[in-house]
């Protein structure tokens, strides 16, 4: 890849925000190849696509976005159990698990809903 290249592709990191395949169609016309690249980046590892679903190096789905342009993210311990998720509507939520996957906490933007620490 030539520097202006790279230039380019890293002005698309720092200024895209979700719907990302949206941003990224509309705004830049990218190609899939492109996609890719750019949201490898955008998660800080490698990732692929299929559809408009980004998936992580474990297979984990880690944002999906429809045609309209809604979306969810989802984030991962190492058990791969989700601990994080945060919708296009600001619906979030966030849990924590125990050694054997059992969630001990789990917490939401309206509250805390289980506190078994």
């Amino acid at each position: 890849m030539n520097k202006k290249y790279i230039k380019y592709i890293e002005y698309i990191v720092n200024d895209i925000e979700a719907p990302y395949f949206k941003y990224m169609g509309e705004t830049y016309g990218l190609k899939q190849g492109e996609m890719d690249l750019v949201l490898s980046k955008v998660y800080n590892q490698p990732v692929t696509t299929k559809g408009r679903s980004v998936y992580d190096t474990n297979g984990n789905t880690i944002y999906y976005e429809n045609s309209d342009g809604n979306w969810i993210k989802y984030e991962y311990d190492p058990n791969g159990n989700t601990i994080y998720s945060e919708n296009s509507n600001g619906f979030w939520v966030k849990k924590e698990y125990d050694d054997n996957g059992n969630i001990i906490y789990w917490e939401s933007n309206y509250g805390v809903i289980e506190d078994n620490r």
